[in-house]
C-alpha cells in the first residue's frame, strides 16, 4: 500500500450465516455438507475505496446499511469474508457504547487496558493520564467499576482515551450523541484539533450537518454496497434527497419550542413578521411570492462563559426536502449576546423568492464555528406562499429575456 494511504479496501465483503432456530446451528455442523440449514446474509459486498493520510471522511446511510460493519472491519474487530483490506497506522475507535471496556474493572484500570490494546506501554499511559482524567472529568467515579457508569460517563472516558493516545486513525460511530452539551462541544473541539494535526478520521453520523461541516469527503453505504463516493456536500445532498423521496410531511401547526437545549444553549423563541406585521403564535406566515418581505427572529440563551454562538436555519418543502438554508457563520455575520448570555438575530428575505406551496422552518443554535449544534427547533415557523403568475417549481430565479 502506498505510504500516502491510511486505508485501502478492494472488493471487501462480510457474510453472516443466519439460522431460523438454535438447533439449526448443530444440524449445519453435522449435516451441512448434504443440506444447508443456514441462510447467507451479506452485510457488505464488493466495497472498494481508499482513504489518504489526513483525510476526514464521513460515512452515511440508513440503519442496517452496513456502516458499523465497515467500521469494525477497519478497526480489526471483524474479519472480512472476501476481498482485501489494509490499514496503516494506530487506530483508535469509538464504536458501540462500552466496547473494549471490562465492566467489573474501574475506570482507571480500563484506561490502562484500552491503551495497552492500542499499543501503548504503561509509561506512555502514565504520561497521558493527567490529560485523560482532566478531559473525561468524571471525578472520583474513575475508581469505581464502569458497570456503575451512566452512558454519558462511559462516553467521556472512552473518548478521552481514544483521542489522547495520539492515534493515526480515529474512527467514530455515532458515539457523541450520548454526551451532554458541554462535553459534546469539547469533543468536537478535540476532533477539529486532530483534523488540523493531519490525523485520518472516519466519522459515521446520521447528522448530515455534522458530516458536511467536519468532512471533506463522504461515503454513502446502501444495502451493504458503496453507492456514492464524493465530496461531503454532494453525498449528503444525494443521500438526503433519497430519504425525502416520497415522504410527505404531516399537516399541522408549528411545533412548540423545546423547554431546554443541550445544556450549553437553547433557542428561547422564534417569531416571524410579514411586511412589518407580526405573525400570531402558531399561525402560518402568509407571504406573496416575489413581493412580501419575511423576517424571522431567533432569540436564544447561552452559557455566558462560552463564545457567542452562530445562528442557522433551513427551509423545507411539504416533502421535507430542504430547499434553502442560511447561517450567520457562512455569511460572515457576528452574533452578540449580553452578560447573561441572552441574544437574538434576525434574517430578512426581501421579496421572498419561493413559489407557491407550504414550507416549514427549522432553526439551529450552533457553536461560533458552526460545527456543534447546541439546540434545534423543528417546524418552528410554517410558511404559506401564494403567487400571481403560473411559474412552476420551488423558487423564482433572477433572470431576464433577450429577444
Amino acid at each position: 500500500m502506498s505510504s500516502e494511504l491510511a486505508i485501502a479496501l478492494q472488493q471487501v465483503g462480510k457474510r453472516y450465516a443466519l439460522y431460523d432456530k438454535p438447533s439449526d446451528r448443530l444440524k449445519q455442523l453435522l449435516w451441512g455438507r448434504w443440506r444447508p440449514y443456514q441462510r447467507e446474509f451479506w452485510a457488505l459486498q464488493d466495497v472498494s475505496f481508499e482513504v489518504r493520510r489526513g483525510e476526514v471522511v464521513g460515512i452515511v446511510g440508513r440503519n442496517g446499511a452496513g456502516k458499523s460493519t465497515l467500521l469494525q472491519l477497519v478497526c480489526g474487530t471483524l474479519e472480512a469474508t472476501s476481498g482485501s483490506l489494509q490499514v496503516h497506522g494506530r487506530v483508535a475507535a469509538l464504536l458501540e457504547l462500552g466496547a473494549g471496556f471490562s465492566p467489573d474493572f474501574s475506570g482507571l484500570e480500563n484506561i490502562y487496558i484500552n491503551a495497552a490494546i492500542l499499543g501503548l506501554s504503561r509509561a506512555q499511559v502514565d504520561a497521558h493520564l493527567d490529560g485523560i482524567l482532566a478531559f473525561a472529568d468524571i471525578g472520583e467515579f474513575i475508581h469505581q467499576p464502569v458497570k456503575t457508569y451512566s452512558s454519558g460517563m462511559f462516553m467521556r472516558l472512552a473518548f478521552a482515551v481514544a483521542t489522547s493516545v495520539e492515534p493515526d486513525i480515529l474512527v467514530i460511530d455515532e458515539a457523541l450523541s450520548v454526551g451532554d452539551g458541554a462535553f459534546a462541544r469539547k469533543s468536537f473541539d478535540r476532533i477539529m484539533r486532530l483534523k488540523d494535526a493531519g490525523k485520518t478520521i472516519l466519522f459515521c453520523s446520521h447528522s448530515m450537518y455534522q458530516v458536511e461541516a467536519l468532512c471533506s469527503r463522504a461515503l454513502w453505504i446502501d444495502a451493504g454496497r458503496l453507492r456514492m463516493d464524493g465530496s461531503a456536500a454532494d453525498v449528503t445532498s444525494a443521500y438526503g434527497a433519497s430519504l425525502n423521496a416520497g415522504v410527505a410531511a404531516e399537516d399541522g401547526q408549528a411545533l412548540p419550542l423545546a423547554a431546554a437545549g443541550t445544556g450549553c444553549g437553547r433557542i428561547t423563541r422564534v417569531v416571524a413578521e410579514v411586511d412589518g406585521q407580526p405573525v400570531a403564535p402558531g399561525a402560518p406566515a402568509c407571504v406573496e411570492s416575489g413581493v412580501s418581505e419575511l423576517r424571522l427572529t431567533l432569540e436564544f440563551q447561552m452559557d455566558p462563559a462560552l463564545p457567542a454562538p452562530a445562528l442557522a436555519l433551513g427551509i423545507s418543502d411539504s416533502n421535507t426536502l430542504t430547499v434553502a438554508s442560511a447561517t450567520t457563520h457562512n455569511d460572515g455575520v457576528a452574533v452578540h449576546m449580553d452578560g447573561q448570555g441572552l441574544g437574538q438575530g434576525t434574517i430578512v428575505f426581501e421579496r421572498f423568492p419561493l413559489l407557491k406551496g407550504r414550507y416549514s422552518v427549522t432553526c439551529f443554535l450552533v457553536s461560533e464555528d458552526a460545527i456543534h449544534v447546541y439546540d434545534q427547533v423543528e417546524r418552528s415557523i410554517l410558511i404559506e406562499v401564494r403567487q400571481q403568475g403560473l411559474e412552476q417549481g420551488l423558487v423564482r430565479l433572477p433572470h431576464h429575456w433577450v429577444v
